[in-house]
């Protein structure tokens, strides 16, 4: 093995890649109240989220350490690809740069290379399905980097979540000056720009959020034949699958990927959310 590709727990991976021996994840923190637990393996969604509803203190997560990421840095491959959530959401990035450097230092240099994917959940792995692409095709690790970090910018990351209340309260809305939702009936429709949320659209029911969502990605769409449909939920099977087929109806993707939230994601989206990244 040559690589190893390295992501933190906001990367969800599909079934077929979560046992690969060239992947590890690196697991955030979640805490409610005095609940803590590893975003891991043994991560229960449904008993998360139910500490969750029976909390009054608002969930929040905690980066890996730098020690978490340079010991994967340990393997005896020749090149590191690590790719993480938004740098802007949190410091997983920093921590994952900060390793390579000590590494450096403490056992020379080795080819390493840190992605913030400026997103998370599928935008995450789409540039994991790129790295194993171009692998695949043989190039050279300096021309993979620099394929993946073009690659980041196209990518497009939609969500509609029940409720913002978790992202307001971690800070993580920082970046939208005004929601003009006002009561629990209208839902907007996030986005990611750049690393940050933003808000795009809103509709009153989640029902039409979705399709407005799709109407968004639609919109802004280019060259889906050579696009993979990533559709992320939590809990929430029939709204993924109702954003299925809006997209599907309107766009035909090389493969399409719905995949259930793990931790750090099901804190955010809280239970219905729907994310959906190309």
């Amino acid at each position: 093995m040559s690589y190893k590709i390295v992501v933190d727990s906001c990367c969800e991976l599909p079934e077929e890649l979560s046992g690969d021996e060239r992947f590890q994840i690196i697991p955030l923190e979640l805490f409610v109240g005095d609940y803590h637990i590893l975003d891991d393996e043994n991560f229960d969604q449904k008993e998360f989220l139910n500490q969750v509803a029976g909390s009054r203190i608002c969930p929040r997560s905690a980066c890996p350490s730098p020690e978490r990421y340079k010991e994967a840095y340990l393997a005896d491959v020749e090149r590191v690809y690590v790719v993480t959530i938004s740098a802007k959401l949190s410091g997983s990035y920093n921590s994952a740069v900060l390793a390579a450097n000590l590494y450096a230092e403490e056992h020379g240099e080795k080819k390493i290379h840190v992605f913030d994917s400026e997103s998370t959940s599928g935008g995450e792995l789409q540039l994991v399905l790129k790295l194993l692409e171009l692998e695949e095709e043989g190039l050279s690790f300096e021309k993979i980097v620099e394929k993946v970090e073009r690659h980041r910018s196209s990518v497009l990351t939609y969500f509609v979540l029940d409720n913002l209340e978790t992202l307001r309260k971690n800070g993580r809305l920082s970046s939208v000056k005004a929601l003009v939702a006002s009561t629990l009936s209208i839902k907007p429709i996030m986005a990611g720009s750049k690393g940050q949320i933003v808000q795009k659209s809103q509709s009153i029911g989640m029902k039409k959020a979705l399709a407005r969502l799709g109407e968004l990605v639609t919109a802004e769409l280019k060259e889906a034949r050579d696009r993979c449909l990533i559709i992320s939920h939590c809990n929430a099977p029939e709204r993924a699958e109702l954003v299925k087929k809006l997209l599907l109806a309107k766009n035909e993707f090389k493969r399409v990927i719905v995949l259930n939230t793990r931790g750090v994601n099901s804190m955010y989206a809280n239970a219905g959310g729907v994310i959906v990244t190309v």
